[in-house]
């Protein structure tokens, strides 16, 4: 397979250092996602606007990050996946700047669609040119360590949104967002001379209509491309509202919500420091079911305890196991459609990304009119039946070893 040189054990000095900039260029992105999520009720005083409307600046951000897969993903392939996410990062840097400086929530709104377009190059393309370097059987453990900073991106957004919100007011999260950004753009930058020169020229020549072709005739990628929408929906729609379900039902402070629901990406890291260790135990099956029947578990905690401290260990846990489940859906991906593997991961991350702006919209117009805790119980059982479906899929490929073909 093309560019498929390298295994974990004998990556250049070069590929080890621009995969931990990589994961600092994902750290960004996601935190960029997740800094609103805890800003809402104050997004809906400062605004007079109801939380189904504010929380248009994480769903409609959603919208525009998955309808953008369609362009980047060719474009990755054609013209060099770090140099495109390079190219992102300080695209993000002025975004995340008109953010902070926006008068209006309509402006706002429009200024993270704006963020978005750029954003959504950096997990995608970052994964497929993982994909590209590191051979299957070493790529989860790898993809871990470039999801490292996916999961410290969401408790840093989560946090800091939060605490900045409570403290110097939430235009500040921005300002934090709009630093990293272009400190990451200029070490990337830094690093792109110094790629391995088939880490350089991982582009593929074929057309742009003819890779998603290639994905779209894939009986196997359509449907993980299903089960993604799903993910998107279910994990990261509810992920989107925890915060604000803690801060209403248990009358904590924003930055105590934040600060619990933080906590999920604190999981997530857990995992990722113990992911050689629990992949070879678990394997990707039972990756796939115990994390989707632990998140399960976790959220119904979250949801009718009476008691907030519970949270705290649930939100890790929950973090945890989405770890489990989530890993093993990129490692997938990124073996979705080989020969058009930044189409396919980039497809897989808008699919992801059109779920959660689905989950966001719907989850926050119901918690206006419903009872949170019955929201987020019901989405646990979905999320449970996922991990069930996704792990007896997983069971029947893998007997034929597709994914090593």
């Amino acid at each position: 397979m093309k560019n498929k040189t390298h295994t974990s054990h004998a990556l250049s000095s070069s590929t080890r250092r621009a995969i931990f900039l990589l994961s600092l260029a994902t750290f960004s992105s996601m935190a960029l996602q997740r800094i609103c999520d805890p800003m809402l009720p104050e997004l809906s005083r400062v605004f007079s606007a109801p939380i189904g409307e504010v929380s248009q600046v994480i769903s409609f951000f959603a919208i525009a990050y998955g309808l953008m897969q369609l362009f980047y993903g060719p474009v990755g392939d054609r013209f060099g996946k770090y140099r495109v996410v390079m190219l992102a990062t300080m695209g993000c840097s002025v975004g995340s700047l008109v953010c902070a400086l926006t008068p209006n929530l309509n402006l706002l709104v429009a200024a993270r669609i704006g963020t978005a377009l750029a954003a959504a190059a950096i997990i995608p393309l970052s994964l497929a040119w993982v994909g590209d370097v590191v051979q299957y059987e070493y790529r989860q453990e790898t993809l871990a360590r470039v999801g490292l900073g996916t999961m410290l991106g969401i408790t840093g957004g989560q946090l800091f949104g939060g605490l900045l919100t409570d403290t110097l007011g939430w235009r500040w999260a921005f300002v934090l967002m709009t630093t990293t950004f272009a400190v990451v753009s200029f070490l990337l930058w830094r690093q792109l001379p110094r790629l391995d020169p088939m880490a350089q020229h991982d582009h593929a020549p074929v057309g742009f209509f003819k890779q998603l072709q290639k994905v779209a005739q894939n009986p196997w990628a359509r449907t993980f491309l299903g089960l993604a929408v799903i993910e998107g929906a279910t994990v990261f729609g509810v992920l989107a509202i925890t915060a604000a379900h803690l801060h209403q039902v248990h009358h904590i402070s924003l930055t105590l919500a934040g600060g619990t629901t933080a906590l999920f990406g604190l999981g997530g890291m857990a995992y990722m420091g113990t992911a050689k260790i629990t992949i070879r135990r678990f394997g990707e099956v039972g990756l796939a079911r115990y994390g989707g029947n632990l998140f399960a578990m976790s959220f119904l905690v979250i949801a009718f305890t009476p008691w907030w401290q519970l949270a705290l260990p649930a939100c890790f846990a929950a973090g945890f196991s989405f770890a489990m489940f989530h890993n093993t859906m990129q490692a997938k991906a990124t073996q979705m459609v080989p020969t058009a593997r930044g189409t396919g991961v980039t497809l897989f991350a808008g699919s992801l990304f059109l779920g959660q702006s689905l989950g966001v919209l719907v989850l926050a117009e119901l918690f206006s009119h419903f009872n949170s805790q019955y929201i987020l119980g019901v989405d646990a059982v979905i999320v449970w039946g996922l991990g069930l479906f996704l792990s007896n899929a997983i069971a029947k490929r893998n007997a034929t070893q597709a994914d090593h073909a």
